[in-house]
């Protein structure tokens, strides 16, 4: 298996982070084995293991255990290639939260991340792939105040979560965190988190466009694409996203598409732990989602882009995906934009 990698351009983040620190960028590189510093294309990756290495270098150089809050002030939408620009692009913060967990994996492939409505509001949960240990928080620190930096460009520097859940444990000195997210901190939590008001999640953003967004999604789903080739439920997904338009594509298509028998296929994602049907459906319903936050989609366009034959097959599978008929789900989308 190939060793999982991380886009070059996002470590760069870390380094004028440690240069806001007092650290010198080119012995920090020498130190935990990156080559150069000089600015990578947009297509340069290097191991996750990097990271890691990094991080607990950082640890070591740094006094401050909060330090890592501060990659905040450091990142451009340059250093997330494509997706950063997406991103700027989106007309909600759902919309661009649930763009970050469709595409995170270019950021980072040991990266995962989700959506969740809640009762009171819209639940950005973030892992690094690393568990419950030193390394780890520090990655969540870092990574969830880009998060919150990219949230606040969009939507105001005002924006202000519900709260925010941290793994790590309650530090020595926890004022850091409360000041910087601007809400009540959970320290010891199951999963590191951010809780947005529906209000903050669905409101329509003044840097919204559309058609640019689309033009960066085509390329992320291309690098998405080129990244999971030996990713098999990556490549399942990123081919469904291409062919749905044309109708629903059976496994026996899927199968042929990716160069193998559909015995094969099925072998190779129970494997996994998946199966064609429940990609298809997770594909499927990320982008009923994102169509019908989109008033310029009906529900019929909707039906045929996502290749159901019919509108009531798209409503009793909606239904069933999210306990709401697809017109219910806009209708309260719309009045809480």
């Amino acid at each position: 298996m190939a060793a999982e990698t991380f886009l070059a351009s996002f470590g760069l983040i870390g380094l004028r982070l440690g240069e806001l620190h007092g650290i010198d960028p080119n012995r920090f590189a020498e130190q935990v084995g990156l080559a150069s510093i000089d600015l990578p294309d947009t297509k340069t990756r290097l191991p996750s293991s990097l990271l890691d290495r990094a991080f607990a270098k950082a640890a070591e150089l740094i006094p401050d255990p909060a330090f890592a809050l501060r990659a905040a002030e450091c990142w451009h939408p340059s250093h997330l290639g494509a997706l950063g620009y997406a991103w700027l692009s989106s007309d909600s913060l759902r919309t661009a939260l649930r763009r970050m967990t469709r595409f995170n994996q270019i950021i980072g492939q040991r990266m995962f991340s989700r959506c969740a409505d809640e009762p009171d509001g819209l639940r950005f949960t973030y892992d690094h792939g690393r568990g419950d240990t030193p390394v780890g928080h520090l990655m969540a620190d870092f990574d969830l105040s880009i998060v919150m930096s990219m949230c606040r460009t969009n939507y105001g520097a005002d924006l202000a979560p519900i709260v925010v859940t941290l793994r790590r444990p309650t530090p020595v000195d926890p004022s850091p965190y409360p000041a910087f997210f601007a809400c009540p901190i959970q320290f010891g939590a199951t999963c590191d988190t951010i809780l947005l008001s529906r209000h903050a999640a669905d409101k329509l953003l003044p840097t919204s466009n559309r058609e640019l967004a689309a033009t960066f999604d085509a390329i992320l789903t291309k690098q998405l694409l080129e990244l999971g080739r030996g990713n098999l439920v990556a490549r399942c997904a990123t081919w469904l996203l291409q062919e749905l338009t044309s109708g629903e594509p059976s496994e026996a298509e899927l199968a042929h598409a990716l160069g193998m028998s559909n015995r094969t296929l099925q072998r190779k994602l129970g494997e996994l732990g998946q199966s064609y049907r429940g990609i298809l459906e997770k594909t499927r319903y990320e982008l009923a989602l994102r169509y019908l936050e989109d008033a310029g989609k009906t529900v019929t366009d909707i039906t045929f882009l996502l290749g159901f034959s019919e509108q009531s097959a798209f409503t009793r599978a909606f239904k069933r995906w999210s306990g709401k008929s697809p017109t219910s789900y806009r209708e309260v989308h719309l009045n809480q934009a």
